[in-house]
């Protein structure tokens, strides 16, 4: 009797991408973009800190319908490098500690409900959610093997990050441990040009003060003085 063979299973297609665009206005890109930049540069020295923005997780190996992106995520103990998607089982299994949402219009309160019980399920430490319409920051913190809404989020230090958030005038802020606000591309590059212009200015007034010294020292020297010797 002829013995039938089970078909060999197709191999599970793990996608890069949910089709979903990263950001629905320029407001919401420029904050993820800022805050992922902003925590990159914190752990820059850090190889084993990875950071990325609207990157796919699968938590769970063999199940690709098991899934999200957030806007921000922190993780670890695991190295920098490029990344597809997230697959945490060839990741040590170390799932992200903090992640970032930044709310759009087009989100839903029944898919921000799924994505906070994603976090809570999968591992997540520390959540924090900010809507830029309205100025609203909110977090929760895993207390207990639960994420535990936090009750005062102004003036919130990260306890895995050391960053503090605040809200100014509906702005979400957040400054590193040092006191250093996080910044965009274009703020930077404005510092950097500030900082070199006071720099140029700073080199200017050594110059003029050179000058003024050698001309006080050729009078003298008419005079038969030696400025050396004053």
């Amino acid at each position: 009797m002829l013995e039938l063979q089970s078909p060999a299973q197709s191999k599970i297609i793990y996608p890069d991408s949910d089709g979903k665009p990263m950001a629905d206005n320029t407001k919401q890109y420029h904050l993820i973009v800022t805050i992922q930049g902003g925590i990159d540069g914190l752990y820059k020295d850090d190889e084993n800190v990875f950071v990325a923005g609207d990157l796919l997780w699968y938590p769970v190996e063999g199940n690709n319908a098991v899934c999200t992106a957030p806007d921000v995520m922190v993780v670890f103990g695991r190295p920098k490098g490029y990344r597809g998607s997230y697959k945490q089982w060839l990741e040590d299994n170390i799932p992200p500690i903090v992640v970032f949402e930044i709310l759009s219009p087009s989100n839903t309160i029944k898919e921000m409900a799924k994505k906070q019980e994603f976090y809570n399920n999968y591992g997540v430490e520390e959540y924090y959610l900010f809507d830029p319409e309205k100025g609203d920051l909110c977090g929760w913190l895993r207390a207990e093997n639960k994420l535990e809404v936090i009750e005062e989020m102004r003036g919130w230090i990260s306890p895995r990050l050391g960053i503090k958030l605040d809200v100014v005038e509906g702005e979400l802020v957040i400054c590193r441990p040092d006191g250093e606000r996080f910044a965009s591309y274009v703020e930077l590059i404005r510092q950097k040009e500030q900082q070199q212009q006071r720099a140029e200015q700073a080199e200017a007034l050594l110059e003029e003060e050179r000058r003024r010294r050698e001309v006080l020292e050729a009078r003298l020297r008419e005079m038969g003085i030696d400025p050396q010797q004053l």
